[in-house]
């Protein structure tokens, strides 16, 4: 049955956290889609197709023309900052786009100016941002709470989703103060530093009603208060960490490793990054949540405990360096150590010169259209399907994480039909070969 999706009428609103590489070269490039002289490329709801019922019907429509998205020309861009440059000069300082591409939209990017950010040094000691709000972390929330209503108001939004695209924050683990929506309110009345930036953004779009996605490995909507506030505004989260570069193509590759039940003895896997991503991960603290959802993507793929032969023994190392001359352009590599038939030790080695905000943009772009259209649907809280977009998906309490890619596009598409009351898709394909020999 076709699910009640309300339509995407009037204006969306795509309120930024973090107007840095990533969010500048999202907004340049939606820009010079709209202006016809770039392509949307590697954003699945713009250029991906979704087959709907038998092979034999070849029905094969863009996901945009299947379900009810905002176009590209009804969306409104703004943000937070801790630098006051507009997202013609952040753009530019970020150096991932070409300057005459920059140029093609600079009217449209200089008149994107960010909103003083929510910021605590101590979640991101390498930034030195003077552009930032004060008061209490209460104080704060309701400051947030009145950016996104303002920014509704002053550009006539009819809705609004909120992504974070901020730096990766300090590692640390939830504490009571996050396990309940009541001990979250009352610290941050309370000023409580262990309530996190990001989370004074999250919980301020989910008082509202706004959908918010978590582009960073950090703890955020991950932690039982704002799942609360999720359910109780009726409104959709998802996180975390942007699926990109060297985790993008272990989520690829571990899987056919896995189907073929190759073993693997160790996985090392270095990079380096010049942008102020790295910068910011060059701090132990930072990186510890980085490396930790990074870790998990291949313990989840080969389940180690149920195929200890295959992968009892994997010994998994991550580094990434800040490294100033590649600026956006991240390198990484990889050797795997796997065995085949009768314990045959083989090699695989990957080197991926890759963009790491080119990754990370059309993933933003999805994230947002997919929550707004989960939150016109009705649907609330977790969405697990939009798993294929993350690195560390955030799943309902005692559920495991699914990272492979393959199952996870499986996942996101069959949810698509099930809103739009198409019969679900499982490949199985045995009735095509029935039915032929029935009619023989």
């Amino acid at each position: 049955m076709k699910s009640k999706i309300s339509p995407a009428e009037g204006k969306l609103g795509i309120l930024i956290p973090g107007l840095g590489a990533v969010a500048t070269t999202l907004i340049a490039g939606v820009e010079a889609v709209k202006k016809g002289i770039s392509q949307p490329i590697g954003s699945l709801t713009q250029m991906g197709h979704i087959r709907l019922g038998k092979r034999t019907e070849n029905r094969n429509p863009k996901v945009k023309d299947f379900v009810p998205l905002a176009n590209l020309n009804d969306i409104v861009f703004g943000g937070w900052d801790v630098y006051e440059d507009n997202v013609y000069e952040a753009a530019s300082n970020a150096k991932v786009l070409e300057p005459g591409l920059l140029h093609a939209v600079k009217a449209e990017l200089e008149a994107i100016k960010p909103m003083k950010a929510a910021f605590d040094k101590n979640y991101a000691k390498n930034l030195d941002g003077t552009h930032v709000k004060q008061g209490t972390r209460y104080e704060l929330a309701q400051q947030v709470m009145e950016d996104i209503t303002n920014f509704k108001e002053k550009n006539g939004l009819d809705r609004v989703v909120v992504i974070w695209c901020g730096s990766t924050e300090i590692y640390y683990e939830a504490s009571a103060i996050h396990q309940s929506l009541a001990a979250f309110e009352q610290a941050l009345l309370n000023d409580d530093k262990l309530i996190a930036p990001s989370m004074i953004y999250a919980y301020a779009a989910l008082k509202l009603g706004v959908p918010f996605s978590n582009g960073a490995p950090n703890l955020t909507v991950d932690i039982p208060a704002l799942i609360e506030l999720s359910k109780e505004t009726k409104t959709p989260i998802a996180g975390k960490d942007f699926k990109t570069g060297q985790t993008l193509m272990k989520t690829i590759l571990a899987p056919g490793l896995a189907a073929r039940s190759l073993g693997v003895n160790g996985w090392f896997s270095t990079n380096i990054l010049g942008n102020r991503d790295g910068w910011v991960l060059d701090d132990p603290d930072n990186f510890k949540t980085k490396e930790v959802s990074k870790l998990g993507v291949l313990e989840d793929i080969f389940k180690p405990e149920e195929n200890e032969e295959l992968y009892g023994d994997i010994y998994h190392k991550i580094r990434i360096n800040y490294y100033p001359p590649h600026g956006d352009n991240k390198e990484s590599w990889d050797n795997i150590d796997i065995f085949g038939w009768l314990g045959y030790k083989m090699q695989i080695k990957i080197n991926f010169l890759c963009r790491d905000s080119i990754l990370a943009a059309p993933i933003a772009l999805d994230l947002a259209l997919f929550s707004d259209l989960a939150k016109r649907a009705g649907m609330s809280g977790i969405q697990e399907w939009l798993s294929f977009y993350l690195k560390s998906p955030q799943t309902a309490e005692g559920l495991r994480p699914e990272n492979d890619i393959f199952k996870q596009l499986i996942k996101l598409e069959n949810t698509l039909r099930y809103l739009m009351g198409e019969d679900l898709i499982t490949h199985l394909g045995l009735d095509y070969y029935e039915e032929a020999f029935a009619e023989a």
